[in-house]
């Protein structure tokens, strides 16, 4: 039977996307991005905790991003974890574990200094009716390497 490897998240991010470019027009954006949660303990006071989540999105969502993305950019994630393993100079195994973004929309008002401008198409999926229409369109990845067996 075949598992399920799939994350769902909103929150901000904590600084603008770094974008690098790789050889054969293959593009990578690199997010940091902050989801929150409160609640109140024993005695009452409100705690909130913040966990950081590190977001690898390629190639046309890496344009998006870059183009779109500032710091503090509120987006909702569909992905799934990846993990990535390397030994460092002393010889240590190192593992690291991120999200790769399979889907994202842009919530929330546009960030600060960014000028009106048509938003993005290409690339792009609809979201469905029955839910109400987000201030950016979501954008989509099939990188059709998912292991289904149909």
């Amino acid at each position: 039977m075949a598992g399920v490897n799939k994350v769902i998240l909103l929150g901000h991010l904590g600084a603008d996307p770094e974008v690098k470019y790789l050889e054969g027009d293959k593009v990578v954006a690199n997010l940091s991005l902050a989801t929150s949660e409160a609640y109140q303990d024993r005695n009452g006071n409100r705690v909130e905790q913040t966990e950081w989540h590190d977001l690898e999105l390629w190639d046309q969502q890496a344009k998006i991003a870059e183009k779109y993305l500032k710091k503090g950019s509120q987006i909702y994630v569909e992905g799934k974890i990846k993990s990535d393993k390397w030994t460092d100079e002393q010889g240590q195994n190192r593992k690291k574990m991120k999200i790769r973004v399979l889907s994202f929309t842009m919530v929330g008002g546009k960030p600060e200094g960014m000028a009106a401008a048509p938003a993005p198409t290409a690339g792009m999926s609809a979201m469905p009716s029955s839910s109400p229409a987000p201030s950016a369109p979501m954008v989509s990845l099939d990188e059709g390497d998912d292991d289904l067996p149909f």
